[in-house]
């Protein structure tokens, strides 16, 4: 997994690329906890990430619960077998999706 990040003003975008997984999924989470700063808006674009598992759902909670504080958080570029998956568990309905 491959994760870029794109800084403008108060909002991080992070582009993410490959499975989202028990082995990936703490990088992200400390990218999310380390690298992003006092972003208010963070843009998780997961276009390129074909596979989520239950790892991956827990650090997107853990994003959604500490950005709520701050501003706010989106996920874009969902397809449609991560998608599959959020509305499974209920995702769908936590996460802002565009």
């Amino acid at each position: 997994m491959t994760i870029e990040i794109k800084k403008n003003n108060s909002e991080t975008t992070l582009e993410i690329v490959g499975r989202l997984d028990t082995i990936t999924a703490p990088a992200l989470d400390k990218t999310i906890n380390e690298d992003i700063g006092d972003t208010q808006n963070l843009v998780l674009d997961i276009t390129g990430v074909e596979y989520i598992s239950s790892a991956g759902l827990r650090v997107l909670l853990s994003a959604q619960k500490k950005m709520q504080k701050v501003g706010s958080m989106k996920v874009t570029g969902v397809c449609e077998e991560v998608m599959e998956v959020f509305e499974m568990t209920g995702f769908a309905d936590i996460l802002v999706i565009e």
